[in-house]
């Protein structure tokens, strides 16, 4: 995928030129590249390099930030980073932060000087020290040196406290335990608690737009997770590879999401419906489309996460808590849409008629609702905000990748249980709970068996009301 969008982006001067030629070119130009680095790696070169790096289709970042033992920025902390025959040296600059450009992909040994370490701090896991990553063109990876006081006293690392769980080991949303700390304290729960209320309003944007196509037609969409991994593919296409701002590149993904969700319905759920295909084999058809989908996103863009942006987040302290910029504009944004949709749904004709639908399809075509038309515009709005939240979800990780959506799809089932099914609200409010039970969960079990906490919360919750929190109980029978 990375060859067609160098090719799209390079001029064309010779238009009449074959294929064959083009091709025998840039494997000449490969070679000489490929000679050249064989030359000057001979010999390792030490240089030193800037502390910002922007990663595109030919170059990939290795960086991160250090911090002391009471969370203030370490400037001036030597690392060394070996790979691909070279070796730079960077220092970390006022800010705390180091990044080094890299133009082969492959494994790469970041190695911290001890002793341009900030005085009274060492190193939490000197074993750690060399950590080899592995770097990716056109993406950026991090590492990262947590420091400590060396009498064992400081403010412990706080996971997520970038606002992006996972942000810098090349897998979306699934921290490292060697960036960790376990063990309960108050900060840390404070800290926890505020990055599961940012993730859990992210994940409502998703959640909402599936309760309410369960709604209306009773389907549960098993596909609504790639809706999700398109919002956050696209905004990195316009990004990174279009060149686009952010906001243009996520508005028009989340225009490409409706379109999507529009195209779906009228290609596939519409004459399924008219067909009479009970939901049951609506819902296999879903699955099979989830999985050609997550296989598609693999083949065109890779395994490997994409950073939509690239540049190191700005961060933010109030108190023990730590937040980035971005994911209080994604918060900020979430709110206002959902806040959107929630008029849409009480305070208008359309989402009046909605609600109707969902309540007793047949009535309400009786009562002269167009059914098919609202079932068309719910899947479109579901779509867009799957999209949405894609995009927002995509800032908050610090990356996306082909899995993203199936990674949540689970959380977002639950959050709909929880909440009632169909209800909108109830999706709201069950994707909050999800959100801080899953970072909460950090504090005493290990961070892979963090979703386990929270389907354990809805199998309790469930057990107690089994309609869901706003669900209403229907009598069967």
């Amino acid at each position: 995928m990375r060859d067609v969008a160098t090719v799209d982006r390079s001029p064309t001067t010779a238009p009449t030129r074959s294929p064959w030629r083009r091709t025998r070119a840039r494997t000449a130009l490969a070679v000489l590249v490929l000679s050249v680095t064989t030359l000057l790696g001979a010999a390792p070169a030490h240089a030193a390099a800037e502390a910002t790096c922007v990663a595109d289709v030919a170059t990939g970042c290795i960086n991160g930030t250090i911090r002391t033992s009471e969370r203030e920025p370490a400037p001036g902390v030597s690392l060394e980073v070996a790979g691909a025959g070279t070796t730079v040296t960077v220092v970390t600059d006022a800010e705390g932060k180091w990044a080094v450009p890299v133009t082969v992909a492959g494994p790469y040994t970041v190695k911290v000087d001890p002793a341009t370490l900030p005085e009274g701090d060492v190193l939490r896991d000197p074993s750690a020290n060399p950590r080899t990553v592995n770097a990716l063109l056109g993406q950026a990876v991090g590492a990262l040196f947590p420091l400590v006081a060396a009498d064992g006293s400081g403010a412990a690392p706080t996971p997520g406290a970038t606002g992006a769980p996972g942000a810098g080991n090349g897998e979306v949303g699934t921290p490292t335990n060697s960036q960790q700390d376990t063990g309960f304290s108050w900060d840390r729960l404070a800290q926890q608690t505020v990055s599961g209320l940012i993730f859990g309003i992210l994940l409502a944007l998703a959640s909402v737009g599936l309760s309410l196509i369960y709604g209306t037609t009773g389907l549960s969409n098993f596909a609504h997770g790639e809706q999700v991994t398109l919002g956050g593919i696209l905004a990195y296409v316009g990004c990174q590879l279009l060149g686009l701002p952010l906001v243009l590149s996520g508005v028009l993904a989340v225009i490409a999401g409706a379109a999507s969700g529009y195209l779906q319905d009228a290609g596939i759920w519409h004459p399924l419906r008219r067909r009479r295909v009970g939901t049951t084999q609506q819902m296999i058809v879903t699955i099979g489309l989830s999985m050609a989908l997550q296989y598609t996103y693999q083949f065109f863009f890779g395994g490997g996460s994409l950073r939509i942006v690239t540049t190191n987040p700005t961060t933010l302290t109030f108190g023990p808590v730590r937040v980035t910029v971005t994911s209080l504009v994604s918060v900020a944004i979430a709110a206002l849409v959902l806040g959107g949709v929630a008029y849409f749904l009480l305070g208008t004709r359309v989402g009046r008629a909605t609600r109707a639908v969902s309540d007793n399809p047949a009535l309400a075509a009786a009562s002269g609702i167009g059914v098919e038309r609202i079932i068309r515009l719910v899947w479109v709005l579901g779509a867009a905000l799957a999209a949405l939240g894609g995009v927002l979800m995509g800032l908050y990780l610090n990356a996306t990748s082909w899995s993203m959506g199936a990674a949540l799809l689970l959380l977002m089932f639950a959050a709909v249980t929880l909440g009632g099914l169909g209800a909108a609200f109830g999706a709201l409010v069950g994707s909050i709970v999800i959100g801080v039970v899953v970072e909460v969960a950090n504090l005493f079990i290990p961070s892979d068996m963090r979703y386990a906490a929270a389907l354990l919360i809805l199998i309790v919750v469930l057990l107690v009301r089994p309609q869901g929190i706003l669900g209403r109980a229907e009598r069967i029978g």
